[in-house]
């Protein structure tokens, strides 16, 4: 196998595949409202990252709508997937929580957020689901340069993505780290950056995205006035392989790249074919011999 993926470490669990309930939760971003700036991050479009979610008015009937596209024993992933899943009181954030978890065939809950919305309490609340479901947090990391963090306005500096993965592992909470490839500026060496403080941190999982210019963010203005190119497929694809190959052997590999909703891309035109990028990732490994863990540095 050239990389722990996520589909072959399910089957293993559970002796099945899983399918991804994506829900809206209603939340907001303090990236957004002020708390730490406005805006959102550059890259990032108005539904949050949850452009293919069609949101529904409660978590209950996003959730009882996809199960009935399954069978009676079909097993499900509950992901709160777009804007920041831990920013609100605990309250609303349990009652949200236990809104999804409506059926037994949902044996995980997911939970994407930002690592400045992860505090003691919220830990404390996320790790209770253990008894019920397995649990693991999304981080919105991206990038370990503090200089990039600037440039797309990710409010936070790395050393509070370091205090939380520290927080969630003192309670037991997997997590999956997010990271871009392509930002405005980074190089070979700043994806090399990141995926060590992945590693050191004890990331669970990664979720490895293709950087795409989306119709209505910052990037696409700066794409527009000439400020930024997005990488070729054939540069991603490069980088990429080399950040799975220097990655812990361990570590479970969500996702290698990232997809754009049809009608809100703007560049660059090779992230509509998804297959052939991960294919391309295949053969880069394939052809230089490596594998998840070659290039690891302890």
């Amino acid at each position: 196998m050239l990389y722990n993926n996520l589909s072959s470490y399910l089957k293993s669990k559970y002796g099945k595949r899983l399918s991804k309930i994506c829900i809206d939760g209603g939340f907001g971003c303090p990236n957004r409202d002020g708390k730490c700036g406005t805006g959102g991050c550059i890259y990032c479009g108005e539904r949050g990252a949850g452009e293919h979610i069609n949101g529904t008015p409660s978590i209950g009937e996003q959730v009882a709508e996809q199960l009935k596209r399954g069978t009676p024993d079909s097993l499900y992933i509950a992901y709160f997937q777009n804007f920041t899943n831990t920013y609100a009181p605990l309250e609303v954030l349990k009652g949200r929580y236990d809104s999804a978890l409506i059926d037994e065939r949902i044996t995980a809950l997911a939970i994407g957020t930002r690592p400045d919305c992860i505090d003691e309490d919220v830990a404390k609340l996320i790790a209770g689901y253990k008894e019920r479901v397995d649990v693991w947090v999304e981080l919105g990391l991206q990038t370990a340069s503090d200089v990039t963090a600037k440039v797309i306005n990710r409010g936070y500096n790395t050393e509070v993505y370091r205090r939380a993965a520290e927080l969630l592992t003192s309670h037991g909470i997997p997590f999956v780290t997010h990271m871009i490839i392509g930002l405005p500026g980074e190089k070979e060496e700043d994806t090399d950056a990141t995926v060590d403080l992945i590693n050191e941190c004890g990331s669970w999982g990664v979720k490895i995205h293709s950087i795409y210019v989306m119709e209505g963010t910052g990037l696409a203005d700066m794409y527009r006035r000439g400020e930024y190119l997005p990488p070729s497929q054939e540069e991603y694809t490069s980088l990429a392989a080399r950040a799975i190959a220097r990655l812990r052997p361990d570590i479970i590999v969500h996702r290698v790249t990232g997809d754009c909703p049809e009608g809100l891309l703007v560049a660059p035109r090779w992230n509509k074919d998804k297959n052939a990028t991960i294919n391309m990732i295949r053969h880069k490994l394939e052809e230089r011999d490596l594998r998840q863990g070659s290039l690891y540095k302890k």
